[in-house]
This record gives C-alpha cells, sequence and structure tokens, in this order.
C-alpha cells in the first residue's frame, strides 16, 4: 500500500497540515437537533444584616459633643483643651477600641474627634483660622 506524500514538507498526507481537509464554515456546522431549555432563575439572595459592632466611636457620634464643648467654653479652645474636656465628657462611655493607638500614636477616639472637627469646618459649623484652636463659625 503506497501512501502518497506531501510536496512541501515530505510527510504522509495524512499526517501532514497540508494534506487535510479544510475544515467546514461554522455556518454548516451540524446544528443540535434540540432546543436548549430554558434555564431555571435562582431566588434572589437575601443578605442577612448583621448589627454594626464598632470597636471605637465614629466622628459621627463625637461631632455634637465637639460643638457642645466649645458652646460651653464661650465659642473656642484650644485643641489640648477641647480634647480633654471631651475626654472628661466621656468618661465611663468609652468603646473598647478608644484607647487603642492609632499608627501615629494618638488614642482612636482623639483621631475620630479631630476627623469630627473636621467635618465640622468644612460643614461650616467650626472655623479653622487660628492653628492649634478649635472655635466655632
Amino acid at each position: 500500500m503506497s501512501e502518497d506524500y506531501c510536496d512541501f514538507c515530505d510527510l504522509p498526507l495524512s499526517q501532514c497540515v497540508h494534506g487535510r481537509p479544510a475544515p467546514t464554515p461554522a455556518s454548516a456546522a451540524a446544528k443540535p437537533a434540540t432546543t436548549p431549555r430554558p434555564r431555571k432563575q435562582a431566588a434572589p439572595r437575601v443578605k442577612a444584616t448583621k448589627p454594626v459592632v464598632r470597636r471605637w466611636t465614629p466622628p459621627e457620634v463625637l461631632a455634637p459633643l465637639v460643638l457642645q464643648v466649645l458652646e460651653d467654653a464661650g465659642g473656642s479652645l484650644p485643641a489640648d483643651q477641647a480634647l480633654g474636656r471631651i475626654e472628661e465628657r466621656l468618661e465611663g462611655q468609652f468603646a473598647s477600641g478608644d484607647h487603642e493607638l492609632t499608627p501615629s500614636g494618638e488614642p482612636r477616639w482623639q483621631y475620630a474627634a479631630r476627623r469630627a472637627r473636621a467635618a465640622l469646618v468644612k460643614d461650616g459649623q467650626l472655623t479653622k483660622d487660628e492653628p492649634g484652636v478649635w472655635r466655632l463659625a
């Protein structure tokens, strides 16, 4: 039994890429005999909500206290005194992580109080015209 060889690669035509028949076009490919069944719709997932347990007091909680401390002091205080008065008012109400230190070495409650002050400045309730002084607008 003699086999024909390819003129380009000297392989038997059954093994070379040149002797293989051309692939059939996609449109001429056999279509499935049955139509696909529609997929079942999955029931929507209900996300269980857990109560948020915060380890430290967020700035939103401290913002009214910052305003109250400044009002009681006549409208302005140096930052250290303002933080001291906030600490006095929060005594016994601190969250479990409020006294943990931030990477910069500041207690978390003080960091939150400073962020609360920044938000109040942005809202126009406090001014930052004098460095180191918290002042009502």
